[in-house]
This record gives structure tokens, sequence and C-alpha cells, in this order.
């Protein structure tokens, strides 16, 4: 998905920015694509694993840096610099990608983690030129919480318009098998949404 989007929406040559870094594939691809990139993520393994996934020779003369950092505070990036963001923030504390690191959202409370995203936004729409941003729904409790489109609000109210929604169905993911086989009364999710906002 990342390499389709970047194709899509940026040029070689252009400056892209993941502020949920992860593992790196956002950047693996801006590398063999020759678009230059930056990467940011709060979780000093995410940082150890995206430069392993980078150690890699490709003919193309991209300029990739990693950060540990806080996607709410984007201090190291200029206003207007970033021409395209690719990034798929956490889905607030339905699963947690540390074990207390202080200033990850992925272990906030979806009311604490919009409130965050808020400042991401923020920060998302100083330092770009124009982006996109994705996150899916999630359920809690047998209820749908609809955070994908709670998020959005965050990027319209900062200036964003949007461009696009686009619909990804979920393959394979690990808790399809468990909630088969749980007498439940309700259909599973097996989507995600990918939103373009355009500044």
């Amino acid at each position: 998905m990342p390499r389709n989007l970047i194709l899509r929406y940026s040029k070689p040559g252009d400056w892209i920015l993941d502020q949920f870094m992860g593992s790196g594939t956002t950047l693996v691809e801006a590398k063999l694509l020759n678009r230059n990139a930056v990467g940011i993520d709060i979780n000093p393994q995410s940082v150890s694993i995206s430069e392993t996934n980078l150690q890699f020779q490709c003919d193309t003369s991209s300029k990739i840096y990693i950060r540990e950092g806080n996607a709410t505070k984007l201090h190291c990036i200029k206003d207007k610099s970033i021409d395209f963001i690719c990034t798929h923030p956490p889905y607030a504390d339905i699963i947690k990608y540390s074990k207390g690191i202080s200033g990850d959202i992925s272990l906030l409370c979806v009311d604490k983690f919009l409130d965050k995203m808020n400042k991401v936004a923020a920060e998302s729409y100083r330092v770009l030129k124009k982006g996109k941003v994705m996150i899916g729904d999630v359920r809690k409790h047998g209820k749908v919480i609809p955070l994908g489109f709670r998020m959005m609000e965050c990027f319209l109210n900062v200036g964003f318009l949007n461009k696009e929604i686009i619909i990804k169905e979920q393959h394979n993911c690990r808790s399809t098998k468990y909630w088969e086989n749980q007498n439940n009364s309700f259909l599973m999710l097996a989507h995600e949404y990918i939103f373009v906002f355009q500044k």
C-alpha cells in the first residue's frame, strides 16, 4: 500500500515523512522509488529495526533519515518542507506498540488518543505541502468506535481538506480465527480507511 500511495502522490526527489515509522516500510519504498524520506518513531526498537531494514543497495540517490522522536513534536522538521506524509498511526490502545514508553499514544484510551492526534495533525499541517494519513476503525465491548472518522476530524480541524477516502480490505488479520470461533452477534471489521488530505 505505501508503494502505491507514494507513486500516486509524489515524484522522484520529493521529501516523504512517516512520523509513525514502525519497521520502516514507507522508508524502504521511498528509497526504492528515489524519494527522500524522514522516519520518526517514539520506540527505539522501531528505529533499530528500520535501520536494519534499510541496509540494502539500490540504484537511487535517495536521502533517508531516521530519528527517535514524538509525532506530536516534529522540531527537527522545518515548516512546509515535506511533500508527502505516508503514515499509519496506531489504533489508540487496541494494539500497544510498547510497554510503557512515555509519549506512546498506542497506550492511550480513545479520547486521550484523539487529543494527541489533534497535536499530530497540527504538526503535520505545519511541515506539509500535501499529504495523507491512514487509520482503521476499532471495536470495543461489541460496539464500533469509528476511530478513523474521529481522527479524520482532527486533521480537518487544523485546515486540511479531504481529497479522497480509500477503503482497504483487510485480509489475514491475527484475530480473525479467534473471532470466527466465538459466538458473536456482530459482523467482523474487514477493512480500514485510508484518508488522503491536501493542504
